[in-house]
């Protein structure tokens, strides 16, 4: 039963089509339901601001709770940025760069505030809810493009010196095109991992296979649609055993598990967790499985115990789903006002 007199923390997820609220009292525990709504971060940051403060009361009085009982804030942003200020406006309004928007959210305020990108946000998230895991968590969101995140053994975010660690989708992967070229990344680099395994990837591709006599046939090849469209139903024609798609996923899966190899030889994690739009998808425990021939191929997580019948063939790696879905942000923001601020 909620107990009014505890103190009480929020977690607010700063979209660029979304903003979503959560509140957890003292012991973690979520507080009423998430609030969601449209968001506004292309008309500003003060706008947002109005938006945010209006999504707290709203958590306050969902929970039968005032205002005042809310103790601290965390909140995501879907930009770099170190110390509450924007590196790279992304989806934001020009107004978001060179601000301390988290200084400048707490003073509107009157309560401390933390601040951090999107992907560290899910993957405290992601943490949070697996009580049971002794092990750091490494997340990787395959999405419009390829974010991480990082949560060490006893749920500390690691951010970097500049809050820019666990950008992974700019991480050169040794694979080429069929004509020995490299793709180029949004970044502005060649042969990222983001560059392989995104949505933007996903249009490189489609559009690359389309092209071979091999798939003439395919409906696609009847369509006077936009490449981004078709783009966007290769996840459905997937989970109909569509060969075509399939095949692009196949592919996509196994680059994905490769480069999980190299992450985990660096750091070691225990546990990896995928989000983004495939944690959703019907085929998604065939696409775990290509994920799996790359990174065994790569040498990734399986310990052969090299003749310590100790060690003999212990999983050092697990891989597996994010569970908190569209929530993990928020959850995540949060759990790390709660543990800053109480």
């Amino acid at each position: 039963m909620l107990n009014k007199n505890e103190n009480f923390f929020a977690g607010l997820d700063i979209g660029g089509s979304t903003v979503k609220s959560i509140l957890v009292d003292q012991a973690g525990q979520q507080a009423g339901d998430m609030i969601e709504a449209p968001s506004h971060v292309t008309d500003g940051f003060e706008t947002t601001f109005s938006q945010l403060e209006s999504a707290l009361d709203s958590l306050a009085k969902n929970a039968g709770l005032s205002q005042t009982a809310i103790k601290g804030v965390g909140m995501d942003v879907p930009a770099p940025n170190s110390d509450g200020v924007i590196w790279k406006k992304s989806n934001l309004a020009d107004d978001w760069m060179g601000r301390n928007i988290r200084d400048a959210f707490s003073n509107k305020i009157g309560l401390p505030v933390y601040m951090t990108n999107d992907c560290n946000a899910a993957a405290m998230g992601e943490f949070t809810i697996r009580g049971e895991n002794k092990t750091g968590l490494l997340y990787v969101a395959p999405g419009t493009g390829f974010g991480g995140g990082l949560v060490l053994p006893g749920g500390t975010l690691y951010e970097g010196a500049n809050g820019l660690a666990l950008e992974p989708g700019h991480v050169a992967l040794p694979f080429r095109e069929e004509d020995g070229s490299l793709p180029k990344c949004a970044c502005g680099l060649d042969g990222c991992i983001e560059a392989w395994v995104s949505l933007i990837a996903l249009r490189r591709r489609l559009k690359i296979e389309l092209s071979k006599d091999k798939w003439a046939n395919h409906s696609f090849n009847n369509e006077n649609t936009p490449i981004e469209k078709k783009a966007f139903q290769l996840r459905d024609l997937a989970e109909n055993n569509d060969a075509l798609a399939v095949e692009i996923f196949k592919k996509q899966g196994y680059i994905l598990g490769y480069a999980l190899a190299d992450l985990v030889r660096l750091f070691d994690p225990g546990l990896l967790v995928i989000g983004g739009g495939l944690a959703e998808t019907s085929f998604r425990d065939k696409y775990q499985e290509w994920v799996y021939e790359g990174f065994e191929e790569h040498g990734g997580g399986v310990d052969k115990g090299e003749g310590s019948s100790k060690n003999l063939n212990k999983q050092l790696t697990r891989i597996e789903w994010a569970k908190a879905g569209d929530s993990a942000g928020a959850l995540g923001m949060a759990f790390m006002a709660r543990e800053l601020f109480r």
